[in-house]
């Protein structure tokens, strides 16, 4: 997925969001694709799940995005031993009140970076799910709503699978992305490197240049201009056929689900909205399917030792569903 062309005078909600590609840059070479992932994710209200060996700048991509939009973000090493209330928060006796008062966990933020999510146990896992799902925190029944906006970007690492817990499909299905962070090409590389000799300091991103392009008020309008984007009825019919052809794929034991078909629908629109387009094309379908879809695949063991991979199989699917006119 790389980013869209815009064939239209951008909008200021637009135009706001399209300045985060120059904003980001100056911390981050070359992940413009991975940009315009989370910017959709964030424009979906979706999560994204950040697939790339360690050193690409997957932590530095969020913190600088979020500083670009003037958003609030926190981090958490997700380890073996870490408890749910680490992450969502807990009651905490006072006693000079003599009173539970609750302490916020680190999700109560607009972009939570869950490092290695991978790497915590179900248990912790499935306190995040509700948080993913719900935006909210339940303790003690009493329900906590999380700010607006609020994603979460998940990292795990892609080679590395000792002492992991894998992420169950129905948290798989809850992420709206997948987007793989690749190395840099030998010249992004070199970029990096003459940064850092320059003295660039990824843990001061002020120095770096980085400042707000654009708020929680352009997001909150870019999400209702997506929302009026138009799906005519045989573009419909194709995002449905296509979550079908992969339920009959040979190469998956699990194809995508109708939650699948909706999330193709929401990034889609987004993507076609980025474009400047007010209405969604197949191949704006076709561009974001991948990242989209990816996640909530399965492939049979069989397939997998014959080294079928999933982009593979929807490639396939892509090729053989017929584009409408």
């Amino acid at each position: 997925m790389t980013g869209p062309v815009t064939t239209t005078a951008p909008s200021g909600a637009r135009a706001a969001l399209h300045r985060l590609r120059a904003e980001v840059a100056k911390a981050v070479v070359g992940q413009d694709a991975v940009v315009t992932g989370l910017v959709i994710a964030l424009l979906c209200r979706g999560h994204v799940l950040l697939e790339g060996v360690p050193g690409v700048a997957k932590t530095l991509l969020v913190r600088t995005l979020a500083a670009a939009l003037d958003l609030d973000a926190k981090r958490v090493q997700f380890t073996p031993d870490l408890m749910p209330g680490d992450v969502t928060g807990s009651l905490i006796f006072d006693q000079r009140t003599a009173a539970f008062t609750f302490r916020e966990g680190p999700v109560f933020t607009n972009l939570l970076l869950a490092d290695e999510i991978n790497r915590t146990p179900p248990k912790t896992q499935s306190a995040l799910l509700e948080v993913m799902e719900e935006r909210q925190v339940s303790v003690e029944g009493e329900r906590r709503p999380l700010p607006d906006p609020f994603i979460v970007a998940a990292t795990q690492n892609p080679v590395e699978y000792e002492g992991t817990y894998p992420l169950p499909e129905a948290q798989l299905d809850r992420f709206l992305l997948k987007l793989t962070v690749p190395l840099p090409e030998r010249e992004e590389e070199l970029g990096v490197l003459r940064a850092h000799h320059a003295g660039f300091d990824p843990r001061d991103l002020r120095a770096a240049g980085v400042r707000p392009v654009a708020g929680a008020a352009d997001l909150a309008a870019a999400r209702a201009e997506v929302q009026r984007v138009h799906v005519a009825e045989p573009v419909l019919g194709y995002i449905v056929d296509l979550c079908r052809g992969t339920r009959s794929a040979p190469a998956l034991e699990l194809g995508a689900s109708p939650r699948g078909a909706t999330a193709l629908l929401n990034t889609a629109k987004a993507w076609s909205w980025l474009a400047g387009r007010d209405h969604v094309t197949p191949d704006d379908v076709k561009a974001v399917a991948r990242p989209t879809l990816r996640h909530r695949l399965r492939p049979r063991p069989e397939a997998e030792l014959e080294g079928v991979t999933v982009d593979a199989v929807l490639d396939s699917v892509l090729a053989t569903v017929p584009t409408p006119r």
